[in-house]
């Protein structure tokens, strides 16, 4: 995966230059390819995700795309829903989670391919958003949760998973029934790697599991948890 940077106006583009080509039909990369708006208005939106983010899927002819802006959640959102501290392009939330993810990504590991991230700097503040390739047929957890879909095999790759990325040192700090998505082939992927960091081995690993499972007894009352750590392994 080649990353490169391309400064378009008061945006600067972070992007895996191999996933932009002419599949989408639409103009030349730019930062309104990062404003739901705009594809609304090509006819390209395909449907949405739910949540704080408004994510859309956009339909980018062999593949599609999940294009999800950044905001703001708790008290600060009272302040700004959309704009963060300009620290530097590097440190913004955008360049980093497409960085981590396209690291992971070439490790084999089972995330979303990245595809693009911009940072759109006003003064002291800046907005931004991500787009990566859209998982094909997959579901999220909790959603198979709440239907009782969820069989041990299945909660044990979970948990296998899980273990996998701990073992490749990601510290995944909102690890939740939502965050961990199944496909048709009932493979297992994990998304929205906002904040999140490479650490060494620690306790932040407990807690990644202690987090998943406070999140999916808000789905399920059965007790799913010690199939998710048989696949964990421990």
């Amino acid at each position: 995966m080649r990353l490169a940077t391309l400064q378009q106006e008061k945006s600067l583009i972070l992007h895996d230059a191999a996933s932009l080509c002419d599949a989408t039909g639409s103009d030349q990369i730019g930062p309104c390819w990062f404003a739901p708006e705009y594809w609304y208005r090509m006819g390209k939106v395909v449907g949405e995700a739910p949540g704080r983010g408004s994510s859309v899927f956009i339909d980018a002819g062999n593949e599609q795309w999940v294009l999800r802006p950044y905001r703001r959640g708790g008290l600060m959102a009272k302040v700004s829903q959309s704009r963060y501290l300009w620290t530097g392009y590097e440190s913004s939330r955008a360049f980093r989670e497409l960085r981590l993810t396209a690291w992971l990504f070439e490790q084999g590991l089972p995330v979303p391919r990245p595809v693009a991230a911009s940072v759109t700097r006003h003064g002291l503040s800046y907005e931004a958003a991500l787009i990566t390739v859209r998982i094909p047929g997959a579901r999220a957890l909790a959603d198979l949760l709440t239907e009782d879909r969820a069989d041990s095999a299945l909660l044990e790759r979970v948990g296998a998973t899980i273990r996998r990325f701990h073992a490749s040192h990601l510290d995944h700090v909102d690890l939740n029934a939502r965050n961990l998505l199944v496909d048709e082939q009932e493979h297992v992927w994990l998304i929205d790697l906002d904040r999140c960091q490479l650490r060494q081995p620690g306790k932040w690993q407990q807690a990644n599991l202690d987090r998943l499972a406070r999140s999916v007894n808000k789905f399920t009352a059965n007790p799913i948890m010690p199939a998710i750590r048989r696949g964990y392994g421990g």
